[in-house]
């Protein structure tokens, strides 16, 4: 891939910190990131899905809360990186930056390369899901992803198509109507959208498919917190957007076939940013959770292992 962006000058260490050669919060070499990547939100989740699908690892690293296992997978030998995003787009724009300077910059002139590697990442999470007629366990496959955090925000790239465009502004009226006209925050909470690589859901449908994994394509939410920000009233405070899970789950897209399926923390900045950089970046993942219906698994292994399986044959078919 040619570098569309060219240094003329060296990184400063302030705004590209390297400890020994590696990035500062992963803690990874160039040479320790694979060109395909599996990220999941949970540490716990790397080591996981390494001891069941990896046959090698060459790296194990675990800093400041972030572990990557690089290895080879046992039935194809595909080479990938497992990394940990923690949880939320706050986090996930430390470790993208970083996966992306790992790929397109010289650690030591600190300029960015004039030919890097395609990434292809894919998320592997877990979500709940505000539409009824969806079962508990469905592995949902992102085709667009609306934010409700702000991360995205400040980064100004275009839109990828009218559509995303029109299912922002589409998200933007439903969440404002909702707000009550005393509240303090009217007219200031503002989505921004994204599309998931069509070679990438493509993939995933077909690796769904061929594995008979259940699944659905759909419109992701990412939210910036858990409970008010999901429609979750724990807290003495009063919600900003009230029922706001039942809200998205009811409004019209815009985009033919496609309701908002489920709800989670990152899928939003991950497409973004990787996106409007040029890698393929997709998203799958299992509904544990039915508010509506009052269901939770914390049992929910078996769902992330078919939703493992199917990335890894995505990321087999894409290579």
């Amino acid at each position: 891939m040619a570098g569309d962006v060219m240094a003329k000058s060296q990184f400063k260490s302030s705004d590209l910190p390297i400890v020994d050669g590696r990035t500062y919060h992963l803690d990874l070499r160039p040479e320790d990131l694979a060109e395909n990547i599996i990220i999941v939100g949970d540490p716990d989740r790397v080591s996981f899905i390494a001891d069941e699908f990896l046959g090698t690892k060459e790296i194990d690293r675990f800093h400041r809360g972030l572990r990557t296992i690089t290895g080879c997978v046992k039935e194809t030998g595909q080479r990938i990186s497992i990394v940990t995003s923690g949880m939320g787009t706050p986090s996930l724009e430390i470790v993208l930056n970083e996966i992306v300077a790992l790929n397109e910059i010289d650690f030591h002139t600190k300029k960015r390369r004039a030919e890097y590697e395609t990434l292809t990442i894919i998320r592997v999470g877990t979500s709940g899901g505000p539409q009824p007629d969806t079962e508990l366990g469905t592995s949902i496959i992102t085709a667009y992803a609306v934010g409700l955090d702000n991360t995205g925000l400040f980064y100004n790239a275009p839109y990828h198509e009218e559509t995303v465009k029109m299912l922002e502004e589409a998200v933007r009226w439903s969440i404002d109507g909702a707000i009550p006209d005393h509240s303090r925050f009217k007219g200031k909470i503002f989505p921004y959208a994204s599309k998931a690589h069509e070679d990438v859901v493509d993939a995933l449908e077909r690796e769904a498919r061929r594995l008979g994994v259940r699944y659905k394509k759909g419109i992701t939410v990412s939210n910036s917190g858990f409970f008010a920000n999901q429609g979750r009233t724990i807290s003495r405070i009063p919600s900003t957007v009230p029922g706001i899970d039942a809200l998205l789950a009811s409004m019209d897209t815009g985009i033919e076939g496609l309701k908002v399926e489920n709800m989670e923390m990152e899928a939003s900045f991950l497409l973004y940013f990787m996106g409007a950089l040029g890698y393929r970046a997709g998203v799958i993942c299992p509904i544990i959770d039915k508010r509506g219906d009052n269901k939770f698994t914390s049992e929910y292994a078996p769902y992330i292992k078919d939703a493992t399986k199917v990335a890894l044959g995505a990321l087999n078919r894409l290579k």
